[in-house]
C-alpha cells in the first residue's frame, strides 16, 4: 500500500521570527537569573551584617558585665574577706582583652565604631588598673583606707564613662544595621520590580510563542487531514486497482483452463484421427510392398515406428494440457499417477497421500488442486535440492486439504514478493478463485518448504462452464466471487491399431 508524506530530507528550520523569540526568552530567563542570584547575595550580606551586629553588641554588653563583677568581686573580698570572692577580678584582664580582640575583627568595616573601640580600650584599662591598685591599697591599709580612696578617686566616673561609650557603640551599630536594612530594602525592591518586568516580559513572549505554536500546528494539522484525505483515495484507488488486477488475473487463469482444453480437445479429436488414418495408410503400403520390395517396406515400418512415437508425444502433451486420468479415474488417481511420473522423471522419492473421498469434488476444485501440487513439484525439481518430496491430500469437511512439503533448503520468507514469483502467484489465485487459501512456509524445523492450500470442495454436478462475454470484457466474476472452471472432457491414452493381416 502507498502513502504520501510530508517529510523532506533536508532538516527543517525554524522561521527567523520563531527563533528571535526564542532568543529573546532566553536572554530574559538568564535576565531573570542574574537578579535572583543578585538578590539573594544582597540577602546573604544583610544576614551576616545582622549576625556581625548582634555579636558585636552582645560582647559590648558583655564587657560592661566582666568590668561590674570584677568590681562586685572586690567589694565581697573587701567585707569578708575571703580571696574566694577575687575570682572574676583576677579573670577579667584576660576576659576584657580576648572580647576587645573580638570586637576589633567585627568593627573592622566601621572607622568610628573603630575609634569608639580604642577609647573603650583605654577606659576599660584605666578601670582595671583602678581596681589593682585599690586591691594594694586594702592589702596594706585595711578597709578604712579603700573608704578614704574611694572619696577621693574618680573610678565611679571612669565606669560611668564606660557604660555611656558602650551605650554609644551599641545605638551607632543599631544605626549602621538600620541603614543597611533600607539599603537592602530598596535593592530588594528594585529586584522585585526588575523581577516583575521580567516576568512580564517572558509572559509576553510566551504568548507570542504560543500563537506561533497554535499557528504551526493548526498548519500541520490541516496538512495531516488534506494527507489523510489523499491517502483514503489512494487507497480506495490502489484498493480498486488490485481487486480488478486480481479479477484479471482469476480470469486470465480460468481462459488459459479453457484454452488447454480446446486445444486439448483439438489434439486428441482431430490430431488424433489424422495420424491415425496415417498409421492406417502406411501399413496398407506396407503390407503390399513387404514381398515385393522388403527395403520399401522396413522404411515404411521405421516411418510407422516414428509415427507411433509421435503419437505418444501427442498423449503427453494432451495430458500436460488437461490430465485425463483427473476426468476418468478421479483427483486421487490422477495425483498418485503425476507423483509417480514425477519420481521416475526427477530421480527424487516422491509419496502421494490421499485421505478421505477427495473424488467428490467438482470438476474446477479438482483441476485447482491438481495444477497447485503440479507447480510445487516443478517448483521442488528446480529450486529445492530435495531428496524426498510428500504429497497430503485430505478432505476435512467440505473443503480439500493439501499439504506439499520437502526436506530441500527452504524458501526465502519474501519469495511470493518478489517480482518473477509468477508460479507462486499463480498457485495463490487458483486457490482464491475458488474461495479457499493458500500458503507458502518454511517446513518444520525450518527444513524445506511446506506448500498448503485449502480450496472448498464443491458441487460435484457443477461441470464448469467458459466465462461469458460480459464477464471476459468487463472483468467481472461470477455470483459466488469466483470465475468458474472450464467445461471437463476425456482424453484416453492409446496407440495406433496394428492392421497387419487384416489388409488384402
Amino acid at each position: 500500500m502507498m502513502y504520501l508524506s510530508t517529510k523532506s530530507q533536508d532538516r527543517p528550520r525554524l522561521p527567523v521570527y520563531a527563533s528571535g523569540l526564542l532568543l529573546i526568552c532566553v536572554l530574559i530567563l538568564i535576565a531573570n537569573a542574574v537578579s535572583l542570584s543578585m538578590n539573594l547575595q544582597s540577602l546573604r550580606e544583610a544576614n551576616a551584617a545582622q549576625v556581625t551586629n548582634a555579636r558585636a553588641v552582645d560582647k559590648l554588653q558583655y564587657l560592661n558585665v566582666i568590668v561590674t563583677d570584677a568590681e562586685s568581686s572586690l567589694r565581697g573580698y573587701f567585707l569578708s574577706g575571703s580571696e574566694a570572692y577575687l575570682g572574676p577580678w583576677r579573670a577579667a584582664p584576660g576576659e576584657i582583652d580576648a572580647k576587645l580582640r573580638e570586637l576589633d575583627q567585627l568593627l573592622a568595616g566601621s572607622p568610628s565604631q573603630k575609634r569608639n573601640l580604642a577609647q573603650l580600650r583605654t577606659l576599660l584599662t584605666r578601670k582595671l588598673a583602678n581596681l589593682n591598685d585599690i586591691h594594694e591599697v586594702y592589702k596594706v591599709g585595711g578597709l578604712q583606707d579603700i573608704v578614704k580612696i574611694a572619696s577621693v578617686t574618680d573610678d565611679k566616673s571612669v565606669m560611668d564613662e564606660i557604660r555611656l561609650l558602650t551605650v554609644i557603640m551599641v545605638e551607632e551599630q543599631n544605626e549602621l544595621i538600620a541603614r543597611r536594612g533600607d539599603s537592602f530594602y530598596l535593592e530588594y525592591r528594585n529586584g522585585v520590580l526588575i523581577g516583575i518586568g521580567i516576568s512580564v516580559g517572558a509572559i509576553l513572549v510566551l504568548l507570542l510563542f504560543y500563537r506561533l505554536v497554535q499557528d504551526s500546528y493548526s498548519n500541520r494539522v490541516e496538512a495531516e487531514r488534506a494527507l489523510q484525505r489523499s491517502n483514503e483515495t489512494l487507497e480506495t484507488t490502489v484498493a480498486q486497482r488490485t481487486e480488478q488486477l486480481s479479477v484479471l488475473s482469476r480470469h486470465l487463469i480460468n481462459v488459459a483452463e479453457v484454452e488447454k482444453a480446446k486445444l486439448a480437445r483439438e489434439l486428441h479429436d482431430e490430431m488424433g484421427a489424422n495420424l491415425t488414418s496415417i498409421s492406417m495408410n502406411l501399413m496398407t503400403v506396407a503390407s503390399r510392398l513387404k514381398h515385393t520390395h522388403p527395403e520399401l517396406a522396413a522404411t515404411l515400418e521405421h516411418a510407422r515406428g516414428t509415427l507411433n512415437d509421435t503419437v505418444e508425444l501427442k498423449r503427453r502433451i494432451i495430458e500436460d494440457l488437461r490430465p485425463s486420468l483427473l476426468d476418468n479415474l478421479g483427483l486421487s488417481a490422477a495425483l498418485d499417477a503425476y507423483g509417480k511420473d514425477f519420481a521416475e522423471t526427477t530421480g527424487l522419492a516422491c509419496d502421494v497421500l490421499v485421505d478421505g473421498p477427495v473424488d467428490q469434488a467438482a470438476p474446477s476444485s479438482a483441476i485447482a488442486v491438481f495444477r497447485i501440487v503440479q507447480e510445487s513439484l516443478n517448483n521442488v525439481a528446480k529450486y529445492a535440492s530435495a531428496q524426498h518430496v510428500t504429497v497430503h491430500l485430505a478432505r476435512e469437511g467440505d473443503l480439500l486439504a493439501l499439504e506439499v512439503s520437502d526436506d530441500g533448503v527452504g524458501i526465502d520468507g519474501d519469495a511470493a514478493a518478489k517480482p518473477k514469483s509468477h508460479g507462486l502467484v499463480g498457485m495463490r489465485e487458483r486457490a482464491l478463485l475458488l474461495g479457499g487459501t493458500f500458503k507458502v512456509e518454511r517446513g518444520v524445523n525450518n527444513v524445506g518448504t511446506r506448500v498448503t492450500a485449502q480450496v472448498p470442495l464443491g458441487n460435484r454436478d457443477d461441470a464448469g462452464a467458459a466465462p461469458s462475454a460480459d464477464a471476459v470484457s468487463g472483468l467481472r466474476q461470477s455470483g459466488d466471487g469466483h470465475t468458474p472452471s472450464s467445461q471437463p472432457y476425456s482424453t484416453r491414452p492409446h496407440t495406433l491399431p496394428d492392421l497387419d493381416g487384416q489388409l488384402p
